[in-house]
């Protein structure tokens, strides 16, 4: 069975594969074949998928400052803020991943505008009270 510090070792190191090189190639291995990548608006993709969005992304110019990664079991949660230099704030991101016999195996994201975090800190409104 792996341990919490292995497991967040594997996310770790799949990250700094994918933003210190900039080689997406070089993070496919520590994705299982079956792996599966899930959106907030209910889609998934699947392991080469996902990877042809990552090679979307203009790497090179990628930063990415982890602010936490924590492990429970198989799950290891990164919380993050992505931008590329003169292109705006960037997002903040919610990353967690799940893992089996060292690989990743599914993973989930959700990513916000920096600049839109304020506005949507007060998501929830109560309704007014009416005097009677």
């Amino acid at each position: 069975m792996t341990t919490d510090t292995e497991n967040r070792n594997i996310v770790e190191r799949a990250l700094a594969r994918l933003v210190g090189t900039g080689d997406v190639d070089a993070l496919a291995p520590l994705l299982s074949d079956d792996f599966v990548h899930h959106r907030p608006d209910a889609t998934s993709s699947t392991k080469e998928e996902w990877l042809a969005a990552v090679r979307a992304v203009p790497l090179d110019d990628l930063r990415v400052e982890v602010h936490h990664v924590m492990a429970d079991g198989d799950h290891v949660m990164m919380h993050s803020r992505r931008w590329i230099p003169g292109a705006g704030q960037g997002i903040a991101g919610v990353d967690i991943w799940r893992l089996a016999d060292g690989l990743i195996v599914e993973g989930w994201e959700i990513i916000e505008p920096v600049a839109d975090a304020a506005a949507h800190m007060a998501w929830y409104e109560a309704p007014a009270v009416r005097e009677v």
